[in-house]
Parts: C-alpha cells; structure tokens; sequence
C-alpha cells in the first residue's frame, strides 16, 4: 500500500479535526430560530417531560403563543393565541412484571449469570445496564400480574436465587398521537403522525399547564407510552424552577448551600441528558430525576444562586459525576454500593455530616428563674414574657407571685397589655373593691372592649350551662364570667368566683388574653454572637440586635422550659424574642437535639414508626412471598450503620433484603434504624418499632447538611468537597 504524502497527511489530520469539533457541538433548538420568528433558546438545551399518556390538554399562554403542525415539514396551525384545547388517545396502559435476579458490576459477570439461569428455567431472561449506578441486571419476565411473579419466585428459591426484586413495567400495543386541536372555537383535526409545537410570541411571554408556568416551549407527539409534554427550555432556566423544588429557600435561607444545591442539580441534569430518548425527553418533573415546577416555583433567593454558578459543574478524573443528593442524611452518608449495589464510586463515600470549624457560641443573661406554679402548672414562660412587656415588674422571686394580688395591681398591670395590644381604654375600679374572678372578668371585658362578644356570642342557655353551680350571681356578672370561661381564659371548674387571686393567678389569665389578639414576639432563627451583637434572621431577612443586660434567657427542650444563665449554641436554632429599642429583652432558643451533626435542625434527623406485625406482613407480602411474617432482622450495616443486609422470616419463606429496597419494603423514611419488638401472650412478635435517623437514600450531600455547614460559614464549594470526596468544580460554559 503506497505512503500517504506528508501533504495529504496534513489535509486528513484537518479534516478529522474539524468533524470532531463539529461532532462535539451539542444539538440546540436554535437551529430553528429563523423559523420560529427568532424564539432563542440557550445552550445546553434540556427537554423535561410535564405530563406522559395525555387524554385532555389546555395550554395556556401569558401573552399569545404560535402553534406548529409538525410532519416533513412546519405548518402554521394558528398564530398568537392565547388558550388551546387538544384532545388525544387515552391509552390503556397494560403492565408487565419482571422479576430481578442479579444486579453485577460488570457485563461479563452478569452474562455468565443469565446464561446459567437460561438453562435452568423456561422464561425469558433479560440482561440490561442501570446507567444511573453503572451496574448490569438480569431480569426474568414476562408476568402478567404481580401475584405471578410472588409465585415464580419461589421457584426461583428451590434453584438457590434468593436475592429478588419485583419490577413493574407499563406497555402500550400502539404509538398514541393528538386526534384535534380546538383553537378559537375552530376544531381542527390532526394527522396520526402529528406533533405539535407550542411557541410563546415574544420571549417576555410563557407557557402554562395544569396551573403552572413555565419558561421555552412545549412539545407534545405521540410515544410507546401515550401523549407525552415536554418543556424544551435552557438548563439554567431549568435550574430555577429545582432548585427551590428541591430546596425551599423559606426553610433554608442560606445563601451557600442554594449554591451548592444549584451546581449539584446542574450535575445531575447535564449527565442525564439522553436518558429517555426513546421517549423525546431527557429528565421528568418529579423527584424520581429531579423536583421541577417551573416559573411557578422559581425565587429571587434561589435564582441568584443559579446565576451565580453558571455553568459549573462538579467532575471526579475529568467526567462529570452522578450527583446524587438526600434530604436528611441522619448523621452520616453511606457508601453508594452499599444503597444502589452498583459499582463503588470513590466520591460517593460515607460522610461524617460534622464540620470540623463549626464554633460554640455562648449566650449570657440574667439569673435563672424559680418555677411559678397555678394549679400545679408552671407558668414562669409566661411571667417571663410578661416582664419583656414590661406589664408585670421585673421579680424572680416565687415567693412574690404566690401573695394576693390587689385591684390596684390588677388595673396597673392591665392597663399596661391594653397598650401592648394596641387598643386605648382608660379603666377605673369603685375604692375598696377586691380583686376576684368577678371582678377581673368586668376589667377584662370592658378594658379589651369584648362586650359585642359576651353579648351576641354567647347564648343564655350557654351561659346556663357553664355557671350552672352557680345561680346566685346577677345576670352581667354572669355573662362576662361565662364568656371568660368558653373562652378557656379561665378555668371550667371554678370553686369559688368570689375568692382572691393570687398574682401568678393573675399574670397566668392576663397572658392568656394578650394570646387572643395575636403574637407579640419575633420568629426567626439564630445565627450568630459577635462583639456584644447577636444576628438573627427574621422573614428571610438578617438583623442585628444587642442583648439587653437584663435579658431573660428562655430554653425550650420538647414544651419544657428552663431559664439558664448561660446558653451553649452552634447556630441554626429556632428563635423567638421580644425585642425594645434595637435590645432584645427576652430570647426563647428552641433547643434541638444534643448533637453537633449538620442537619440536627431537620424533623426527621430522629424519627420513630411503630407497626404491627400483620401491617408489616401486608406490605412485604407485595413484594416477597412470604406467608405470615415471623420475625426481621438486620443482617448486615453499612459504614454508617445503615442496614443494608436485612433478613426476614416467614412461614412460607425466608428472604435477605439488600440496599435501598429494604426501606421500600418495610415503607420507613430511611435504612438507618434499630428494632424493638413487643411480644403477645403466645410469644408472637405483635409490633415492631423503628427508631431512625435520616429522610432519603443517605448517599451524597446531605441537603440540610449543607444548610447547617453554611450557617456555620463555609462557602458551596467547600459544602460540595465535603459531600463529594475528591472532585473539582469546572465552568464549562
């Protein structure tokens, strides 16, 4: 064969590397903006599926949209309206069960597996590749109802196949297509191969559907699995509506982490792109790929955050990662083999959710309090917040508050909350009167301006009713004690209207009526103490306050309340606080749990389900065929001490669960649990308790994890390197 001249050498090499450079241009929509009257949409491109086997579909547009007939060529269906109606082929979408057997890590493993079984059943074995874990299954099929394959798998067992997952897939017979469109009243009929595009007239302009509002285009054609609607628009106009899905920026108002968040999301969706092409769409809108909801979801928090990490993504040895992320990860993340039981990935590695510069911060205020009891109830949260008000004096003494309170103090001290309330109303008592129930309920009434109420909301026979011990009282006295009462103001089981009120009696029914009108403290968390300034955020908003000298700490643990003089906080906590003048006079910490892990503010960080044996049998029963369950137990844990081995016993059968199927299968929020059993009178396990930790699959970052690390000051790239072991972050665009 002759030698190339250096010269056609030279033409070869340029060649080829103008087809790669041409090659590796992704496929934009933007090759038909001269058609689409210059409607741009930005590189890279993301088709998201809104709604799948479509019947009934109303589009809407904010300010008209062009609607094209797509077949080998573009056809004008109508020009800038408003709403349209499209009526297609519900499909009856029949189902099918396979059965998974195998789940290995390479292709050659799996092949020697399904090969083996091919000789040792009569069904159809099925080799295909997970591309989210990178593993291979193998799946035994077709089944037409679940309780065919529950019977098939035991004989799977008697072959020694024990480890088995039912899987459900959704099959159609035919492609469905549009059937009519209705626009200004005019129907007109669609050919079976139509598609149709649904393109806003101006780019100020967006499309609608099923409530929500969305930014690109729609598309809807026909597939294997009925009509399906799918929003073409840029991934960083994608990537305003998850980010706060995913992340609501009102409970996580952290800057850092809503970055974190924003180049994760952008990860995962940029390595998905082509996942169901058979389809026409890359990613759907649920959580399943990741949490969209379009304009309707997007804010100015969030969008920030996806403007300000444009373009960045995070890659492992060159290639973008599979950025997976779960809500609480309970302390821990866990190895991704150990959950998906595909292959390791070296930076999807367990986690310690702690950070190593995260600072204890310490709070003094003034002596604690000493409880004030009334009826056996402590009622010094109350008196303390009183005293903020400053309607009660500044006395920590119990003593104080067990002595009979006077008319005079009772005046004093509710003419001061008549001001705090917002209402004017001077009051006045006869001389030498006593302070009593009675009397306290005329100042109450005629000082909050309530006699409308006691006069037309209460009936006479109510009234009847609640003083029926006590006839002798005069008719107005009634009504305003009566009132008092329904209103739970005042105790129902009143002994003695006439006798004297103690002064934690009195503060205690005062309290009460301040509550009746509305809050009077602050709502917000903490987040941090500096140089006598304490910064809080309040309505998504940061303010700085200084303690006042003689301010009230207040720990609430669970409703029990103590006043330290010294808090211990690493910032985070739920707040709340009355504050006078820029100084805050008394401060409530809701206090998490004792932990120093990153997403202790989480409701789930602990969690406990308790469920009955039979409960627990009905729900395994879906998935294994077991008979009456006798008993479960974990047979193996994973580096966070997930459960990810579990066993459990029937009467029929016996099966080892693995990896995430295990919270699927007993329905719990998350693997990282314990088990309690209690016991009926024949030694039969009647319940089971869990007690865990965590909400998700617990690989990857841990979303409120990365709330309580930005709270603690590190940036979205250092919250990224912490979940993610050994990866960098690119702008690739």
């Amino acid at each position: 064969m002759e030698e190339p001249s250096p010269i056609h050498k030279k033409y070869t090499i340029i060649l080829i590397i103008a087809f790669l450079v041409f090659w590796s241009i992704p496929v934009e929509f933007g090759q038909e903006n001269s058609f689409f009257q210059g409607y741009l949409i930005e590189k890279p491109v993301i088709r998201v599926r809104l709604g799948i086997n479509l019947s009934k579909i109303n589009i809407r547009s904010s300010s008209g949209m062009k609607i094209y007939e797509v077949k080998s060529n573009y056809k004008l269906v109508a020009d800038d309206v408003d709403e349209v109606r499209i009526k297609g082929h519900k499909e009856k979408l029949s189902e099918r069960f396979l059965i998974q057997v195998s789940q290995a890590r390479d292709s050659e493993e799996a092949e020697v597996f399904a090969q083996d079984l091919r000789t040792k059943i009569e069904n159809e074995v099925y080799l295909t590749e997970n591309k989210e874990n990178g593993s291979f299954q193998v799946k035994v099929g077709d089944f037409l109802t679940r309780g065919a394959a529950l019977s098939f798998i035991k004989t799977l067992n008697q072959i020694g196949i024990k480890d088995t997952w039912i899987l459900r897939e959704e099959i159609t017979e035919r492609t469905s297509k549009p059937l009519w469109i209705l626009v200004n009243d005019e129907l007109k009929s669609l050919n079976k191969e139509t598609v149709l595009y649904f393109i806003p007239s101006s780019k100020q302009s967006y499309l609608s559907f099923k409530g929500r509002d969305y930014r690109g285009i729609f598309v809807l054609e026909g597939s294997s699995s009925g009509l399906v609607l799918v929003n073409i628009l840029s991934i960083e106009d994608y990537l305003r509506g998850v980010v706060p899905s995913e992340y609501s920026p009102y409970h996580y108002h952290e800057f850092q982490a809503h970055k974190a968040q924003a180049v994760a999301a952008r990860t995962y969706a940029i390595k998905n792109l082509g996942s169901s092409e058979e389809l026409g769409y890359d990613l759907c809108d649920t959580p399943k790929s990741q949490f969209y909801r379009g304009m309707s979801a997007e804010h100015p928090f969030s969008s920030k955050a996806v403007e300000e990490t444009t373009g960045e993504v995070i890659v492992h040895r060159g290639k973008l990662i599979n950025a997976l992320y779960t809500s609480t990860c309970g302390g821990m993340t866990e190895n991704i083999e150990n959950v998906f039981e595909g292959k390791p990935l070296p930076y999807l590695k367990s986690t310690e959710c702690v950070y190593e510069s995260q600072k204890e911060l310490s709070l003094k205020g003034k002596a604690a309090f000493l409880p004030v009891e009334v009826k056996g109830k402590n009622i010094s949260r109350e008196i303390a917040y009183l005293i903020s008000w400053n309607i009660v004096p500044p006395k920590q003494s119990a003593a104080f508050y067990k002595e009979e309170a006077s008319l005079k103090e009772a005046l004093d001290w509710i003419q001061k909350a008549i001001i705090l309330v917002g209402k004017k109303k001077e009051l006045s008592v006869p001389e030498n009167s006593a302070l009593n129930l009675i009397s306290l309920s005329n100042l109450l009434v005629n000082g909050f301006g309530w006699q409308d109420r006691v006069k037309n909301l209460l009936l006479e026979r109510e009234v009847d009713f609640i003083l029926r011990n006590f006839a002798e009282l005069k008719e107005e006295e009634r009504n305003k004690l009566a009132y008092l009462i329904s209103e739970g103001i005042f105790s129902e089981d009143l002994a003695n209207p006439g006798k004297g009120l103690t002064r934690a009696e009195l503060a205690h029914y005062l309290a009460k009526v301040i509550s009746k009108h509305r809050d009077f403290s602050h709502h917000g968390v903490f987040k941090r103490f500096d140089k006598g300034k304490i910064e809080l955020e309040r309505k998504s908003q940061n303010v700085s306050l200084t303690l006042s000298p003689n301010v009230l700490l207040l720990k609430n643990s669970e409703g029990r309340y103590s006043f330290p003089s010294q808090l211990y906080l690493l910032g985070g906590e739920d707040v709340r606080w009355i504050e006078k003048d820029g100084e805050i006079q008394l401060l409530e910490i809701v206090a998490p749990l004792m932990t120093n892990t990153l997403d202790r503010h989480s409701k789930v960080h602990r969690w406990q389900e308790r469920k009955s044996r039979e409960e627990l049998e009905r729900e395994i029963n879906q998935y294994y065929p077991i008979g009456k369950l006798i008993d479960i137990k974990p047979r193996k844990r994973g580096v966070s001490g997930r459960v990810i081995r579990l066993w459990i016993k029937g009467s029929e059968s016996e099966v080892v669960v693995a990896g995430l199927k295990i919270r699927y299968v007993l329905g719990l929020k998350e693997t990282l649990f314990v088990i309690d059993r209690e016991y009926d009178e024949e030694g039969r396990v009647s319940y089971f308790t869990f007690t865990g930790k965590g909400w998700g699959h617990g690989v990857g970052l841990c979303q409120v994890g990365a709330y309580g690390m930005a709270q603690a000051g590190a940036n979205y790239r250092e919250i990224l390197k912490k979940y993610y072991r050994g990866i960098k972050i690119e702008k690739i665009y």
